[in-house]
């Protein structure tokens, strides 16, 4: 239970269904679709549109999604890969040739096919009830009527102002500047382009004048995209990967997502007597850092396309981890990993919903860095993703880009349980964080006994690109300790990431948590 005398948040109970997420908007709409009779889909599917329009910086329909679902009435978890692929005309070689090591984040070159529409089509197909009119329909009502900016919504924006080029530029600020809080954002052509989706579905954005609008932004720019590579885009259904620890099952998305990575890297954590350390401790927070390095130099090397990942069973071992574990000086930092060639990147959206029939539904959806490539198409507006620079541009390696491969993504939703039983959709957004975000937040529950709201809320610090970054959540005396074992201390500009879950208590209640570094909320009815 948390000090009333202090600031934080609650839990959010009801019994009937809940939404949480980084918007409040987005998780009023997801419940009032679940009252007017719609399934965690359908719910999931409008929130998550609608914060493209709420949160332009972070998503939006040219980007990627991926999703977990739970049936109503059973424990199996489905996964759906709405990730999208680089277009047949790009070959890491002629990159190489033209004198780049990495692709530049952006160019033309670094946006892969949006594939989030054709998931969401899909997903509404296979397992929505209400249809996909209905979930558009609050996203095309407030990208037209306007929504206020909210206070970390514009704080991001303002950061990223100089990605937007050309016509995002008009499309994306006001008078040529990020809009304060509370100043009303409008985007009437994306609702022209989401009612055409909700008519004439997934072919109305891939195919015809929207993909049209599409290629000619990416062609000026120097890309090789076609009208076949928007054509071609389609998700795929498989299975989840899982893992336990200490008692919980971890469910996460397979390839190209990092979700092993977060299985490998609680794997080691196994090996320490973690629940014996200071929650808010130096030693734990060193521990946790040096499995990370660990865990994601395992990652920068083996993940990639699911064509492409040949050893994934190697990062989910047991004995991987063990001879990993033994490698950690519990009183000294190792060097980092080897860096990546590719990028990785801090923005994007989370959301999850259960409906009254235990339906849930844990959904991430990026445009990958802040604002993406910063390309827009000239007549709709849609602002194109750079998740191709999550490629590597070394010759040979499992995640080298190539014509029609999806890059390594570091966007990944989760769902805890125990015993079989799925009870918990979460996420952690933050980019490159998310593996370490999952480890963390399963670490508070497990080892601390935090409900989910405290194990959100608590301070974050991550291993990340030579320094660890240590949240101001920790007082300095915990940086001075974290600096006399060898690491490189910074106290991050942007908080580090943010987080929802939704529990689903034997009771039949449910416990939603909403991470406060971030606008949104969790709601139930």
């Amino acid at each position: 239970m948390r000090d009333y005398h202090l600031p934080g948040r609650s839990p959010v109970l009801a019994t009937n269904g809940m939404c949480a997420t980084s918007h409040p908007l987005a998780a009023k709409v997801a419940i009032q679709i679940l009252e007017s009779g719609g399934n965690a889909v359908d719910a999931a599917i409008a929130g998550a549109v609608l914060l493209g329009i709420c949160e332009p910086q972070m998503t939006g329909i040219g980007g990627d999604a991926f999703a977990l679902v739970k049936h109503p009435g059973s424990d199996k978890v489905i996964a759906l890969n709405g990730s999208g692929r680089a277009p047949a005309g790009l070959t890491a070689s002629d990159l190489r040739e033209d004198g780049h090591s990495a692709i530049p984040l952006t160019s033309a070159h670094a946006v892969t096919i949006p594939g989030a529409v054709d998931a969401f089509c899909a997903l509404s197909k296979a397992h929505g009830r209400a249809g996909l009119a209905t979930s558009l329909a609050p996203a095309i009502h407030y990208a037209e009527a306007g929504v206020p900016v909210a206070p970390r919504t514009a704080f991001d924006w303002a950061l990223a102002t100089d990605t937007l080029q050309g016509s995002a530029r008009d499309a994306y600020l006001m008078g040529g500047q990020a809009p304060r809080p509370g100043q009303i954002f409008r985007a009437p052509r994306q609702a022209e382009v989401l009612r055409r989706i909700a008519q004439d579905g997934r072919d109305a954005f891939y195919e015809g004048e929207i993909a049209e609008d599409m290629v000619n932004a990416l062609t000026a720019a120097g890309g090789p995209h076609t009208l076949d590579d928007f054509a071609r885009t389609a998700c795929t259904w498989t299975d989840p990967v899982s893992g336990s620890y200490k008692g919980a099952d971890l469910t996460e998305h397979p390839p190209n997502g990092q979700g092993a990575t977060a299985i490998l890297l609680l794997n080691i954590l196994r090996e320490f007597d973690i629940a014996s350390m200071d929650p808010l401790g130096a030693e734990r927070i060193h521990i946790e850092a040096e499995a990370t390095k660990l865990a994601y130099d395992a990652r920068n090397r083996l993940i990639a396309d699911p064509d492409h990942t040949a050893r994934l069973d190697h990062m989910l071992s047991a004995d991987t981890a063990v001879r990993l574990a033994a490698l950690i000086n519990p009183a000294r930092a190792m060097p980092d990993p080897a860096p990546l060639t590719e990028a990785v990147h801090k923005d994007t959206i989370y959301i999850t919903v259960v409906d009254r029939d235990r339906m849930a539904v844990s959904l991430i959806y990026s445009i990958f860095h802040s604002f993406g490539s910063g390309i827009a198409s000239d007549r709709f507006g849609i602002l194109l993703q750079n998740r191709g620079a999550g490629f590597t541009l070394a010759e040979g390696h499992p995640n080298e880009a190539g014509p029609g491969k999806r890059p390594m993504h570091t966007i990944i939703p989760a769902i805890l349980g125990g015993e079989g039983r799925p009870t918990m959709p979460f996420g952690v957004m933050g980019g490159a964080y998310q593996s370490t975000g999952h480890a963390r937040f399963v670490s508070n529950i497990m080892d601390f006994g935090m409900d989910p709201q405290t194990a959100i809320d608590a301070p974050r610090a991550f291993a990340d690109a030579g320094h660890l970054k240590v949240e101001r959540g920790y007082p300095d005396d915990i940086r001075a300790k974290l600096a006399d074992m060898g690491h490189k201390i910074e106290i991050p500009e942007v908080a580090i990431g943010g987080a929802q879950a939704i529990a689903i208590h034997e009771d039949g209640v449910l416990e939603g948590a909403s991470d406060p570094r971030k606008d949104g909320c969790a709601l139930g009815y």
